[in-house]
């Protein structure tokens, strides 16, 4: 019996499965591929759908009833060959078009995908397995290296206060901020463990706005001043006096997006704003925004910064140092905190970056809140619209304007007061800033800057000295 008779085209050769059969479950037609798969040789015609499908049909007075859903629509069922083995199918069962009663069973095997289906979550399993305990000796080998760490650090500090020879004090010193680097860096391991493992819980509590603010302040103001730049901080009125929400994870976001402007930033200034940007019930979005005018990053590169372990290029790495992680991790802390984090950069223009953050406003409504309703947005922060450089920046970075010629003045300075002191390492923090105010310089005034970088380098003070006053004279003669 050939299956074209039921409405449909000849399928003897096709590669799926394909029984036809009445309503008393007697099956009136197998294709070679069914014949084959089954195993009956063909002898399948004449037997029950219910021997093939035993799980899905059974025999009710005479005829064959099923809960199975006829339709185009495939659904999985258990095949049964003659020696009463199975294997898996992916099958749809219709009704012949003009013989009622009469349906066609079309199947798939299913074997090699069902295996692979069981291998990938076999694969799932092993790597989530295999996730945890990394995670887990990362965490373990992180807590173990701070002890260590700490009791040099102890040590050391102990040391400090009793020494008084400055060579031996200037060593400790070094050892003192290795140390510290060193549990930056173990902190951030361990913080980028627990994010991936999804064990990182937030910890909020109720704190003053303007007083943690105050204190980021006070953790970079000094370190960013001794480097000849300029730092501003604008706070908006409209944030709240207190919120909830997790201080500690807000200040080490705020930490690391200036420890990074500090970093890459020479000359003219790093500035820090917060506005509250939208109120819903009582509830606050936070806006931050860090702006520096630093080296800055091309295009193209800005997509790597919030990816784990990645950084701009390699030299980066080699100058200015960092894991490639503080980014990642203020990523996820942001999102932990229902915000998002983004920047804008031109490439020796400078940097903005920015991240919102919801919070739980402590206390009621303003009068001005609740004048518009339920719901506030504040208008006007859009980060397209911030200018990367002010006019007096750009000025500051041209060699031989009036500005550009007062920072090199006040850094040499500087420079001279770190080589009496025997501040070699403070001394090469001004070296640099030096060079990026003389970038663009005649060809006569870059060599002077060279000769003096490699004097400071050398700790050679007489050299340095000299350079100081060759380069002053340039400096005067260019005033002339």
């Amino acid at each position: 019996m050939e299956p074209y008779e039921y409405g449909v085209f000849p399928m003897k050769d096709a590669l799926e499965l394909v029984l036809i059969f009445e309503q008393s479950g007697k099956i009136l037609y197998a294709n070679t591929e069914a014949e084959k798969n089954l195993e009956y040789q063909g002898n399948l015609c004449g037997r029950k759908i219910s021997d093939i499908f035993p799980g899905a049909f059974k025999e009710e007075e005479g005829r064959v009833v099923t809960d199975y859903p006829f339709g185009r629509e495939p659904h999985k069922l258990i095949a049964y060959r003659k020696n009463l083995t199975c294997f898996p199918v992916r099958a749809r069962i219709i009704e012949a078009e003009g013989r009622e009663g009469t349906y066609i069973c079309m199947a798939n095997v299913i074997v090699e995908e069902e295996s692979l289906g069981r291998e990938v979550i076999q694969r799932k399993q092993e790597a989530e397995q295999a996730l945890k305990v990394k995670s887990e000796f990362v965490a373990n080998v992180t807590h173990e290296l701070r002890t260590p760490v700490n009791g040099i650090l102890g040590h050391v500090r102990e040391l400090s206060e009793k020494e008084t020879d400055e060579a031996k004090l200037r060593t400790l010193q070094v050892i003192e901020r290795c140390c510290g680097n060193m549990n930056r860096i173990i902190n951030n391991i361990l913080d980028f463990s627990k994010l991936e493992a999804g064990k990182f819980v937030l910890e909020p509590r109720r704190f003053h706005v303007r007083d943690m603010l105050d204190y980021v302040r006070s953790n970079h103001i000094n370190k960013i001043t001794e480097k000849g730049l300029d730092f501003f901080m604008t706070v908006s009125p409209q944030v709240p006096e207190y919120i909830v929400g997790d201080e500690l994870r807000i200040v080490q976001i705020l930490n690391n997006l200036l420890s990074n402007a500090l970093k890459f930033t020479s000359v003219g200034k790093i500035t820090l704003e917060v506005f509250k940007t939208a109120q819903v019930g009582g509830k606050v979005e936070l806006f931050f925004i860090v702006i520096d005018s630093g080296i800055g990053i091309e295009e193209g590169d800005q997509g790597k910064l919030f990816q784990s372990f990645s950084q701009v290029d390699a030299s980066i790495s080699r100058k200015y140092g960092g894991t490639g992680l503080g980014l990642n991790i203020c990523k996820q802390l942001v999102e932990l905190m229902g915000g998002r984090i983004g920047m804008e950069s031109q490439k020796d223009k400078g940097s903005v970056f920015s991240f919102s953050i919801w919070a739980q406003a402590d206390g009621a409504q303003t009068e001005e809140d609740e004048d518009f309703g339920e719901e506030t947005f504040v208008e006007g922060f859009p980060l397209s619209g911030l200018t990367l450089l002010d006019e007096a920046g750009d000025a500051l970075k041209q060699y031989g304007t009036r500005e550009n010629r007062e920072a090199l003045h006040k850094n040499l300075s500087k420079l001279i007061l770190c080589v009496e002191m025997e501040n070699w390492e403070k001394a090469e923090m001004f070296m640099d800033t030096i060079r990026g105010l003389c970038e663009g310089a005649p060809r006569e005034v870059g060599r002077v800057v060279l000769r003096l970088k490699m004097a400071v380098q050398k700790e050679n003070y007489e050299k340095t000295a000299a350079g100081v006053e060759e380069l002053k004279t340039f400096l005067e003669f260019d005033e002339e």
